[in-house]
C-alpha cells in the first residue's frame, strides 16, 4: 500500500452519479484509467469518453476486444485486464463492493490494496465498503453521495399488468427466455440483457428497449452493475440464484444493486416481484428504500506475489493465507484449478523446469472457460495450446483457423449461436494476448468479425423469438391521443401504422391470429379503431357496384367479389327471399343497412330475370279455374313438377286450360310437367337454393354440371332434390327430365308387353353403355331380362348374298343366362354342293377342321317388358299415374312388335262380340300419352 496519491471512495447507492463523477475527473487529468466490473459497462463508458475526446486518445481493453491506439491518454478496461505499473496520473475502479465476491473478489480487492493514480485514485462503490477501506487503506478520504431520486417498493404484481418500461430480472437463461416469451404474447415483446451476450448484441438489445421499440426489458442480475437505462420498475421473478456451486438466496444489498436500476437521474423508480417470486418482507424492502444495509466484514483475496520456480511452488504460493482479519482466502477458482489439473500432466510437468515456462503455464490456465462444458475438456484445451506456445512459441495459424472455422456459422437458434459466441470468446482473448499468434492483428480482427456475425445473428433470433413489433406498436398507439392510420390494399390486406393486423373481407375483419388472447384483443382492437372510416367508404363502392360484381353461392351466400358479405334467408315466399349481412359491429347500423338494401337489391332483380316465365305465369289474371290453381302449384313447384304428384289435376284439365298454360311454356310430359326455359343451369342452380331455403335444408344439393344427361344419384339429397335439378332418378344414376321426354317418346313406339330391345338412338340420346341403359329403365318401372347370343359380323363387300336362304335364318336363336333357347324357325338346307368341291383335299379338310374348332363369338343384349303387373290379363292400365310410356302393343300379350311373339289374328286379339248399340265416338286428347296408340286402333278400324 502506497500513501503517494490522494486516494478517495465516493460511495453510495445506485442512481447517485458515481460513474459519471469519475469520469469527469478522470477527463481532467493528462492520463487516467478507470476500471468496471463489466465488459458492457466498460464498452458504454469507452463510447461516452471518446464522443468526448476522440478516438484517438482511448483506448478500450477487456478480455476479448481490445483497442489501443498509438497516443493512448485513456484506458477504459475490464478490472481483470487493468494495466498494472502504468503510472497514470488517475485511476478510478467501479464496483468496489465486489471484492466481497466468491468468484471475483480477489481480484478487486487487489486493485483495492496496490493499484493507484500517481495524483489521484477513486473507488466507487457501496456505503457497506465503508470500514473495510477505512481499515485496509487508512489514508482514504470519504464522499457520500445521495441518490437522486426516489426508490418505493410497489409488492408482488403480475407480468400482464406490469407497466411499461420494466424490467424483469431472472437469474437463469431459461428463466429470462421463459419471461420473455410471455411478454412477447401479452405486451408485444422484450429486449433481453444478459451477461453472457456480446456487447454488439447487447447494445442492439438495449438499443431496442431504449428507442421505444419494445417497452419490456428482460434480464439477469448484470443489469445492477451501472448500466444506464431508461427503467420505471424492476421486478424480481426469483429471489434466489445458483452462485456457481449452489442455490442461496440473494442478500438484500444484492436486491438494492439491482433495483436501484429503477429511476434514473432525477426520475422516481419502483421496484417489486413477479411471477412465482415470494414478497418481500418488510424489513428488507424498506432497508432498500433506505439504503441501509450491513456492512462487509470480510473481503476476497488472492496473494499476488507469485513464485513460478515451479508448479508446486506455484500452487503453494497461490494458497497462501492472508495476513489480516478482514481478509478471507478466496476459493478456488477456474484458473488455479485447470494449474492443478495440468500438473497431474506428465508431458506439461516435463515442460515446465524453468521460470519462464511456469509463467507460461499460468498465462495459459487464466483464459476464462468461455465455454462451461467441462473442466477437463477446458484442460484438454489448455493443454494443446500451452504445448503448442512452448514447442514452437505461437500457435499455429492453420490449427487456430480450422478452430474459428467451425465456429463461423450463423445458421441454428438462439442455444446454439448462445454457444458459438462463447466459443469466439475464447480465440478472441487468445488472440487478444500479446506475442501468441504469428499475425496478432490478423487474428484479433478474424475472430472479432466471426463474433459480429455471431452477434447479429443472435440479436435477430431474439428479436424474432421475444419481439412481436406489430403487437408493440399497437399497444403504444393505442396508448396515444392521436388517430391511429389505417390502409386497406386492393387485395383487403390491413395494416395500422405501417403494421399488417389482417384483412377486410367484405365488411368483416379477418384479424391475424396472435399467439396468446391478449395478443388477438390488442390486435382486434386496434384494427377495428382505426377501421371506422374505412367501412363507409368500401359501403358507398359497394351499394354503386353494379349486379355483375356480386353472386349468390350454392349455399345461399351472397359475395361481392371474392369476399362473402351475407346469405339468404328464407322469406314468406319461395321467390322472395330475404337478406342477413355480415357486418361488423364496429361499422355501425348505417353501413349494415345500406349493404343489407343493396343485397336485396340484387337478389330481387335476380330472381326477376331468371324466372321471369314463371313470375308471368304467377301474374296472369286470365287465367281461371283449375287453370290457374295449376298455374299456383307450377309457381311454389319452382317450375318443375313430377306428373305423378298432380295426376289428377292434369287429368282434370280441358284443353283450353291446357292451351292457355302452354302459353307461358309449360310443357306436359310423361313423367314431368316443366317449363323448358327453367331448366337451363342458371335457373336451376337459383331454384335450387330457393328450395332448399324454402324446405329448410341445412346442406344445400348442388346443381349438376351443365351438359350432363345422365348423372350419379345422390342418395344423400334431400327428397325432391333431384326434381329441382331437373334430372329423375332411375336406378343408379338420374337423367334430365327434358331428355327423359325424348326416350319416352322413343318408348312408345315398342311393344313393351311382349319385350323389345334398346336401340342405338336410344343409347345415344341417354350417352349410356348397354349396361347402364338396362339399370336406367329399371329404375322407369321396367324389367330388364339379360341374354346372350352369337354376333352376327358384318358381311364383306365382295361376298354376295344368299338369296335362296330364308331371312329367318339370320338371328341365331338367343341364349338367355346359360341355357340355350330353341327357336320354332326351321333351319334352310345348304344348297348342294358340286361334286368337284365334295371331294376332301388337304386345304379343305385343314380349313374345316379350324373352323369346327373355332369358338362362336358371342353379345349380350337385354329384353325390355313393363315390371308393373296388369289387374287383369289382357286388360290395359289406364291409370292415370302410371308412368309407363303407352305406345304400340300396349297391354296387349299377342301385341305387335318388332321383336314381338307369335302373331295369332294379326295381333287382333279374340273377337267379342255385343248386342249393344254402339257408344258416340269420344274426341281423342292430343295431350293423352295413349293419343297415338288410340289414332292407330281408329285407323284399323
Amino acid at each position: 500500500m502506497t500513501g503517494d496519491t490522494r486516494v478517495v471512495a465516493v460511495l453510495g447507492p445506485t442512481n447517485t452519479g458515481k460513474t459519471t463523477y469519475a469520469v469527469e475527473r478522470m477527463l481532467g487529468h493528462r492520463t487516467g484509467i478507470i476500471g468496471l466490473p463489466l465488459r458492457l459497462l466498460a464498452r458504454e463508458v469507452y463510447d461516452r469518453i471518446v464522443a468526448a475526446r476522440g478516438p484517438s486518445v482511448v483506448a478500450l481493453v477487456t478480455g476479448e476486444e481490445r483497442i489501443v491506439p498509438p497516443r493512448t491518454q485513456y484506458w477504459v478496461c475490464t478490472v481483470e485486464a487493468m494495466p498494472q505499473g502504468m503510472g497514470c496520473d488517475f485511476l478510478a475502479v467501479d464496483e468496489i463492493q465486489l471484492c466481497a465476491d466468491p468468484e471475483r473478489g480477489h481480484v478487486f480487492t487487489d486493485r483495492l490494496l496496490r493499484a493507484r493514480g500517481l495524483h489521484e485514485t477513486l473507488f466507487l462503490g457501496a456505503d457497506t465498503m465503508r470500514g473495510t477501506i477505512r481499515e485496509l487503506v487508512p489514508q482514504a478520504q470519504f464522499i457520500q453521495r445521495e441518490r437522486m431520486s426516489t426508490l418505493t417498493y410497489l409488492g408482488p404484481k403480475k407480468i400482464s399488468r406490469m407497466r411499461p418500461r420494466s424490467a424483469i430480472v431472472g437469474f437463469s437463461v431459461e428463466n429470462v427466455y421463459a419471461i420473455a416469451e410471455l411478454i412477447r404474447r401479452q405486451k408485444g415483446g422484450a429486449a433481453v440483457v444478459m451477461g453472457a451476450l456480446s456487447p454488439r448484441t447487447r447494445n442492439a438489445q438495449v438499443e431496442m428497449y431504449q428507442n421505444g421499440d419494445v417497452d419490456f426489458l428482460v434480464a439477469t442480475d448484470a443489469i445492477g452493475m451501472g448500466l444506464n437505462l431508461d427503467v420505471d420498475h424492476v421486478a424480481f421473478s426469483s429471489l434466489t440464484k445458483f452462485d456457481g456451486r449452489r442455490m442461496r438466496p440473494l442478500a438484500p444489498n444484492e436486491l438494492a444493486q439491482i433495483a436501484g436500476r429503477a429511476g434514473r437521474g432525477m426520475k422516481d423508480g419502483t421496484f417489486g416481484v413477479t411471477g412465482d417470486a415470494p414478497a418481500l418482507e418488510d424489513g428488507v424492502a424498506q432497508a432498500i428504500m433506505d439504503h441501509r444495509f450491513t456492512p462487509l466484514k470480510k473481503l476476497n483475496w488472492r496473494n499476488h506475489a507469485l513464485q513460478f520456480g515451479s508448479i508446486d511452488r506455484l500452487i503453494a504460493t497461490l494458497e497462501v493465507m492472508p495476513g489480516h482479519e478482514m481478509l478471507t482466502r478466496a476459493r478456488e477458482a477456474d484458473d488455479l484449478g485447470a494449474l492443478k489439473a495440468l500438473g497431474q500432466v506428465a508431458e506439461v510437468v516435463a515442460r515446465c523446469t524453468d521460470g519462464p515456462s511456469v509463467k507460461l503455464l499460468w498465462d495459459v490456465c487464466r483464459i476464462p472457460d468461455f465455454r462451461g462444458i467441462s473442466h477437463a475438456e477446458h484442460a484438454d484445451l489448455l493443454e494443446t495450446i500451452f504445448n503448442y506456445l512452448h514447442e514452437l512459441g505461437k500457435i499455429p495459424d492453420d490449427w487456430l483457423a480450422q478452430q474459428i472455422k467451425r465456429i463461423d456459422r450463423t445458421d441454428g437458434d438462439i442455444d446454439a449461436l448462445s454457444k458459438r459466441l462463447a466459443f469466439i470468446r475464447t480465440w478472441t482473448y487468445v488472440a487478444q494476448r500479446k506475442g501468441w499468434t504469428i499475425d496478432e492483428c490478423h487474428w484479433r480482427g478474424q475472430a472479432r468479425s466471426v463474433e459480429d456475425r455471431l452477434s447479429d445473428a443472435l440479436h435477430e433470433c431474439l428479436t424474432q423469438r421475444f419481439v412481436d413489433r406489430r403487437t408493440s406498436v399497437l399497444l403504444r398507439r393505442l396508448g396515444q391521443k392521436e388517430a391511429m392510420v389505417a390502409e386497406v390494399s386492393n387485395t383487403g390486406e390491413v395494416t395500422v401504422e405501417g403494421e399488417f393486423v389482417g384483412r377486410l373481407e367484405g365488411f368483416r375483419f379477418s384479424q391475424d391470429r396472435g399467439t396468446g388472447d391478449a395478443e388477438t384483443k390488442t390486435i382486434k382492437t386496434a384494427a377495428l379503431q382505426a377501421l371506422a372510416p374505412q367501412f363507409h367508404l368500401r359501403a358507398d363502392r359497394f351499394y354503386n357496384a353494379p349486379d355483375t360484381e356480386i353472386d349468390f353461392t350454392e349455399q345461399g351466400g351472397l359475395m361481392w367479389g371474392k369476399d362473402a358479405v351475407g346469405k339468404l334467408v328464407a322469406g314468406a315466399d319461395a321467390l322472395k327471399p330475404q337478406v342477413e349481412v355480415f357486418v361488423d359491429d364496429v361499422a355501425g347500423p348505417e353501413v349494415a343497412q345500406k349493404v343489407q338494401r343493396r343485397l336485396q337489391h340484387f337478389i330481387d332483380r335476380k330472381v326477376a330475370a331468371l324466372f321471369e316465365p314463371l313470375l308471368n305465369l304467377s301474374r296472369d289474371e286470365t287465367l281461371e279455374g283449375l287453370a290457374r290453381g295449376f298455374a299456383f302449384q307450377m309457381v311454389e313447384g319452382l317450375g318443375v313438377l313430377p306428373r305423378a304428384s298432380v295426376a289428377d289435376d292434369v287429368k282434370a284439365l280441358d284443353q283450353d286450360a291446357r292451351g292457355a298454360l302452354r302459353k307461358h311454356g309449360i310443357r306436359f310430359g310423361q313423367f314431368t310437367i316443366f317449363m323448358p326455359l327453367l331448366l337451363k343451369p342458371a335457373p336451376t342452380r337459383l331454384r335450387l337454393v330457393l328450395w332448399s331455403l324454402a324446405q329448410g335444408v341445412q346442406n344445400f344439393p348442388e346443381s349438376p354440371p351443365p351438359g350432363l344427361v345422365t348423372i350419379p344419384a345422390d342418395t344423400s339429397a334431400p327428397t325432391g332434390a333431384d326434381t329441382m335439378s331437373g334430372y329423375r332418378i332411375a336406378g343408379e344414376r338420374a337423367i334430365r327430365i327434358d331428355m327423359l321426354e325424348r326416350l319416352a317418346d322413343m318408348l312408345r313406339a315398342e311393344n313393351s308387353r311382349a319385350g323389345f330391345e334398346a336401340t342405338a338412338d336410344m343409347l345415344s340420346i341417354t350417352g349410356m353403355t348397354l349396361e347402364q341403359f338396362a339399370d336406367l329403365m329399371q329404375g322407369l318401372g321396367y324389367k330388364a331380362e339379360k341374354a346372350e347370343r352369337v354376333k352376327i359380323k358384318a358381311a364383306s363387300q365382295d361376298a354376295k348374298p344368299d338369296t335362296d336362304a330364308p331371312a329367318e335364318d339370320a338371328p341365331a336363336a338367343p341364349v338367355h343366362g346359360t341355357t340355350a333357347v330353341a327357336t320354332d324357325t326351321p333351319k334352310a338346307e345348304a344348297p348342294a354342293a358340286p361334286a368337284s368341291e365334295t371331294e376332301p383335299t388337304t386345304e379343305g379338310a385343314a380349313d374345316a377342321a379350324d373352323a369346327a374348332d373355332a369358338t362362336p363369338e358371342m353379345e349380350v343384349f337385354y329384353t325390355f317388358t313393363w315390371g308393373r303387373p296388369a289387374r287383369n290379363a289382357g286388360a290395359t292400365n289406364r291409370r292415370s299415374g302410371d308412368d309407363r310410356p303407352q305406345g304400340k302393343g300396349k297391354g296387349k300379350p299377342g301385341g305387335k312388335g318388332k321383336r314381338g311373339g307369335p302373331r295369332g289374328n294379326k295381333g287382333q286379339g279374340p273377337q267379342k262380340f255385343s248386342a249393344r248399340p254402339p257408344k258416340p265416338e269420344k274426341k281423342i286428347d292430343p295431350d293423352n300419352p295413349f293419343a297415338a296408340a288410340l289414332m292407330g286402333l281408329k285407323d284399323t278400324k
